[in-house]
């Protein structure tokens, strides 16, 4: 499980660098367009994250699979716990 983690700790921050960095490259061409600075972000956000959507649609897949197994493990291990607090033998499961 732990390599699971460290690949969706890693895929996650590559997601996220890679949706903000496409915020920066919008931002930055309309401001070498004289656009202003604020509108510029603004426009940025609006047309760069549905934009990161389609670009990253493999990134977005792997680290959506990555929570999907995590969310997983956890309700595994939550279901053990809870036969643990009955009193159950939660070897057997």
């Amino acid at each position: 499980m732990s390599e699971t983690r460290t690949h969706l700790g890693r895929d996650l921050t590559l997601y996220l660098l890679a949706r903000f960095g496409l915020i920066v490259v919008v931002a930055a061409v309309l401001v070498l367009v004289k656009v202003p600075l604020l509108v510029a972000v603004a426009v940025g956000v609006v047309v760069g994250l549905p934009v990161g959507l389609l670009v990253f649609r493999k990134l977005n897949a792997r680290v959506t699979a990555g929570l999907a197994e995590r969310n997983e493990h956890r309700a595994r291990e939550r279901a053990k716990l809870r036969a643990q607090l009955r009193g159950e033998d939660a070897a057997d499961e």
